[in-house]
């Protein structure tokens, strides 16, 4: 039996992270380096990666930057070489890309039937093509290792459709099914020591979601995020660390009989009924 402190040991290994100039995605990163892993992250800005990773100051592992667009699979493809020169392997893939946008939302003044096509096109495909795509590339080199972890992150909005973001929630619902599909697949047709899990986090202060809840300018919470927090039996916001612990636990071998499950991070809001 492996000691406590090794069952959480991730340091060494190379996680492949998109998304991973978010807010979220940051603090992510952030301690996975503090753990000793090596951090590739993925963006459309390399210059911005590498700002971030620069910021972090000196860390126990390696950080470095690459640009790719996640809708882009030979510039995936491409960029997965550049890694293996430098890391030599990926152990773990985080697809944490995402996001919504005010195109693909409805309001007061922008109903479900004037949403153009290009909004509700890019939310859709930038949350589930953009998981999908990384898990192809960097799957299948898992699977000439024939092991591997792949971490995808689906949302509270998965669980339980939120007004106003159709094309959002829908994206988030079928990255759940599509960690579950994946696990499987993985798990029987290469190696069962490949594993799949997701993590819904629920409502955090993000750039892409700080307009439906909190009033421009003020700052003061919007009807929604009363709402919401009305909703929370933690009374809070999440803050981007609450993520970390389940984080290192599914990326560890503390975890390595767990695969194809989602896992929320929401402070009990999908655990209670309003009543």
């Amino acid at each position: 039996m492996k000691s406590s402190k090794l069952l959480f040991d991730v340091s060494g290994r190379t996680v492949v992270m998109t998304g991973g100039t978010g807010v979220l995605g940051k603090a992510i990163a952030e301690a996975l380096l503090d753990a000793g892993a090596n951090v590739a992250l993925l963006t459309r800005d390399r210059a911005k990666g590498e700002s971030i990773i620069k910021n972090f100051g000196k860390k126990t592992g390696t950080g470095a930057a690459f640009e790719a667009d996640v809708l882009d699979h030979d510039a995936l493809e491409r960029v997965s070489k550049e890694i293996f020169q430098q890391f030599k392997r990926v152990d773990v893939l985080i697809n944490a890309a995402g996001g919504n946008s005010p195109k693909a939302t409805t309001s007061p003044d922008h109903s479900f039937f004037q949403l153009d096509e290009e909004g509700l096109r890019y939310v859709s495909d930038l949350n589930l093509l953009g998981t999908i795509l990384p898990s192809q590339v960097f799957g299948k080199h898992m699977a000439e290792q024939k092991e591997g972890i792949i971490l995808n992150f689906s949302s509270m909005s998965g669980y339980r459709p939120l007004t106003r973001v159709g094309s959002y929630s829908a994206a988030k619902a079928a990255i759940i099914n599509f960690t579950e599909w994946l696990a499987v697949h993985m798990a029987q047709e290469y190696s069962p020591r490949i594993r799949v899990n997701a993590i819904a986090p629920g409502f955090y202060l993000t750039e892409q979601n700080r307009f439906l809840l909190t009033e421009k300018g003020s700052g003061e919470l919007t009807a929604r995020g009363k709402r919401i927090l009305d909703h929370t039996p933690m009374g809070r916001f999440g803050a981007p660390e609450d993520l970390v612990g389940v984080v290192l636990w599914l990326l560890s071998p503390a975890s390595e009989f767990v695969t194809g499950i989602v896992v929320p991070v929401d402070g009990g809001f999908s655990a209670y009924s309003g009543v």
